[in-house]
């Protein structure tokens, strides 16, 4: 009996089959995850988030197996070779790969040897052959031998024969399945540098340095190096081979499984050298091939699932980052030769004024810079300013310190902000709709401010793809990233809430059941009516019909309007039950809302019904005890330290406050303000092991770092956050640091090639920034390398063994 995928999530999963059952009931429905987690845990016995996430990817998984599953089914019994034993087969196939292998050998395809061979008459010659080695091939080929048939002698038969025998062995879904994954086990992935690319230190191949002689186990392989090595080849730097194990000067050890599979073993018979050198025939010319094929394919997609995880990861923490709140902010986009970009915007993100200033070199205004600030801060009640962490960031911030230094009546605090993806949203044309009498030069400035106001509420006007949190987004499946990083945007929105009379159109999109199209309408209905004063008004939006309100209303605040409960999370359809409330207490429901003793006096028990069960009930009290609470961390900022400006600033000892910026497999970027991100190693984020460095850090938070060691011509930094940990006797990694290092190993050459050269390639490695190449900072490979990885060492934080070997290593 086959087992439904309803079953098959279940027991992936862990949980009953009604709570998966009852899920995609209300996924098909309509229904969006952030609802059925939020509203719906009664039906799904609590199923969260995170969980249901998992059981619609797999649900569509399976899906499209199942669909697959038919089309085969179909093809095959077209072709009049649809056995019970096969469609039993089929059936019973639980992956992609596996359906695959058993429909190979009915798969159409165009006319191969074997299938030429078979037409000569040719398949008896062969099953004989291998059923019979005491025959002598050739002399057993001497019967077939037919010029009408394109057979010409027996060694023409033999060659047909060997043709089917081959096609036979290499389609053995079984035989195939099992080599897969011995090879994965035992193979490696080898890269070497194509000839004339790896001359120049300098070159553009300079960034792959690391992968220029290189070799790592499938199973050992992390995904950032995946993915370097395959940019590496795309950009024809590198030449990757797949091998199905360690060199050896014997046989592989692959031939005997195949061999054994169909009974052929050298006994002294005529027939077995023949069929052995069949066997590794098949193995060499399509086994082997197909297979290498496979693991590629099966290695980009377990990098591709990595990397949009962490991106995923790092997107969600960036989202739901601490708001500085609604206090006017002065934002301020630096730059050189084309001056400050300032924009002023108030509690609201209204912009109310905008300027450009020129403070910097060659102009040099920084006086007049100064009292111009010092005006519009006075002017607007400014509390907070903003400085974007692109070119000249540094020297405004020291503008900005001044600023504050000589007017301190003002209170200002300065926090420097991350400007991925301003010039982005700055060309966009929502930025055009939204601020169309502003010159696109200021609108990074106005982004730069609200984003520090509500990095959610602004960040959502962008491409999560273009905000560059993640490790070679432009490699990756723009699908799979998609429909990820559109889903956890979806889950950050609705686990804060929206207030529907403030937000813009591209955050409302992003509520659920709200499509562009509807927030549009929303925002229109908004302009024409003035403010929603409740829920029950949404109803009044064109094309926002029951389902939609259904699935939107819970996310929607309405502040100060006609019902307190309209600014709560506590769904419309819930009302009744804070009706009932309200009535066993006493009072109004303003009274009762965030009246923690009358609340905590009240037992959810009393309140359940047939349609509200304790887990909704139980919600709702925690609620009305903090009404449109929201989940983010409270703002704090971190302080740069003064001095320590460029590369050239940094000592290895130095012990200062940045700000994480993203994280990876390998470990966390943080910038410390030198316009450049240092790296903390994985192994140095904690004195314990770390399996996931999002464990420790994650985008947004302040931390203390120590500078390990620093690289100022490949531009990398090595931090610590263990304060203990000792640093590096001098600066300058390089190739006479790592000649030093190996000579003090004994002369053995680094066994741990970390993925360095791979964070390369530009936008979209490392901790690539998005599109904002031409604003932000160097854009230099991600400091995670060979080099880096011996400044570990000599601090004593990696160890000499593990990771990949450099061919002609020990």
């Amino acid at each position: 009996m086959t087992t439904s995928i309803e079953a098959r999530i279940a027991e992936e999963l862990g949980v009953r089959e009604r709570q998966v059952k009852a899920a995609v009931d209300l996924l098909d429905g309509g229904s969006t995850v952030p609802f059925i987690a939020r509203y719906r845990k009664e039906a799904t016995e609590m199923l969260d988030d995170a969980q249901l996430r998992t059981l619609e990817e797999r649900l569509r998984y399976l899906r499209e197996l199942e669909d697959r599953r038919t089309a085969i089914l179909d093809s095959v019994r077209e072709q009049g070779k649809l056995t019970e034993e096969l469609e039993a087969q089929l059936r019973a196939a639980d992956t992609k790969a596996r359906l695959e292998d058993i429909y190979l050998p009915f798969k159409p395809k165009r006319r191969t040897k074997a299938q030429i061979a078979r037409e000569a008459g040719l398949a008896p010659l062969a099953e004989g052959l291998l059923a019979d080695p005491s025959v002598e091939p050739l002399a057993a080929a001497a019967a077939f031998v037919d010029a009408d048939k394109g057979v010409a002698d027996g060694a023409a038969a033999l060659e047909g024969a060997r043709a089917i025998l081959t096609e036979t062995f290499s389609e053995d879904a079984d035989l195939i399945g099992e080599l897969r994954e011995q090879m994965w086990g035992r193979g490696r992935l080898v890269a070497k540098v194509r000839e004339g690319k790896g001359d120049s230190k300098e070159g553009p191949g300079a960034k792959f340095a690391d992968y220029f002689d290189f070799a790592e186990p499938f199973t050992a392989l992390p995904s950032h190096r995946i993915l370097a090595m395959l940019r590496g080849e795309k950009e024809d730097v590198l030449t990757l081979e797949l091998e199905p194990e360690e060199p050896t000067d014997g046989p592989s050890s692959y031939e005997p499984i195949v061999a054994h599979r169909f009974g052929v073993a050298d006994r002294g018979r005529p027939g077995d050298k023949w069929l052995l050198d069949t066997v590794r025939w098949a193995w060499r010319t399509r086994m082997l091939v197909h297979l290498g094929i496979d693991l590629r394919l099966r290695l980009r997609t377990a990098a591709e699932d990595e990397a949009v995880r962490v991106f995923a990861a790092n997107l969600r923490d960036l989202l739901l980052a601490a708001p500085a709140g609604t206090r006017a902010t002065l934002g301020l986009d630096p730059g050189f030769r084309t001056g400050v970009k300032v924009a002023v915007v108030d509690a609201t993100g209204k912009v109310v004024a905008t300027d450009t200033i020129y403070p910097h070199v060659p102009a040099n205004k920084w006086d007049e810079s100064l009292a111009k600030l010092a005006r519009l801060a006075k002017e607007h009640a400014v509390e907070l300013v903003a400085i974007g962490n692109g070119t000249a960031s540094r020297e405004t911030d020291k503008l900005a310190g001044e600023l504050i230094a000589k007017h301190p009546e003002l209170k200002l605090t300065k926090v420097m902000v991350s400007e991925a993806g301003a010039s982005v949203y700055s060309a966009s044309a929502f930025a055009s709709q939204e601020l169309p009498g502003l010159d696109v030069s200021l609108r990074g400035a106005v982004s730069i401010a609200r984003r520090l106001q509500d990095p959610l509420a602004e960040l959502v006007k962008i491409d999560p793809k273009s905000i560059g949190v993640g490790q070679y987004q432009h490699d990756l499946s723009e699908v799979k990233l998609s429909r990820s990083l559109d889903a956890v945007v979806e889950d950050c929105v609705n686990g804060v809430g929206v207030d529907v009379n403030t937000a813009s159109a591209p955050l409302l999109s992003r509520v659920s059941g709200i499509g562009a199209g509807l927030a549009e309408n929303i925002v229109a209905h908004r302009d024409a009516n003035g403010p929603f004063r409740s829920r029950k008004a949404l109803k009044d939006v064109a094309r926002l019909g029951p389902k939609a309100y259904e699935q939107c209303a819970g996310f929607l605040r309405i502040r100060g309007g006609d019902d307190p409960l309209d600014a709560s999370s506590v769904h419309p359809e819930a009302y009744p039950v804070v009706r009932r409330m309200v009535k066993t207490s006493g009072g109004e429901v303003a009274a009762l809302i965030g009246n923690t003793g009358v609340l905590r006096s009240l037992r959810a028990d009393d309140f359940v019904d047939e349609t509200f069960g304790l887990p909704t009930v139980t919600d709702i009290l925690r609620e009305l005890e903090k009404p449109g609470r929201d989940p983010r961390p409270a703002f704090k900022t971190a302080t740069f330290k003064e001095g320590v400006e460029k590369l050239g600033d940094l000592a290895p000892g130095m012990v200062l406050e940045g700000v994480v910026t993203n994280v990876a497999a390998f470990g966390a970027f943080v910038d410390i303000g030198v316009h450049q991100d240092g790296l903390v190693h994985v192994s140095a984020l904690s004195k314990t092991f770390v399996k996931d460095p999002r464990d420790v850090v994650k985008p947004g938070d302040v931390v203390k770092v120590k500078v390990l060691d620093v690289d100022i011509p490949r531009k990398r930094i090595s931090l610590t956050l263990r304060l203990d940990d000792e640093a590096a006797a001098e600066t300058g990694a390089g190739a006479p640091k790592r000649q030093r290092g190996e000579r003090e190993r004994g002369g053995r050459p680094p066994q741990q090639r970390r993925g360095g050269g791979g964070n390369g390639g530009g936008n979209g490695g490392g901790a690539a920034r998005g599109g904002d190449r031409d604003r932000g900072r160097s854009q230099a490979p991600a400091p995670a390398n060979s080099a880096m990885a011996d400044a570990l060492r000599k601090a004593g934080l990696l160890n000499e063994g593990g990771g990949g070997k450099r061919r002609g290593g020990r």
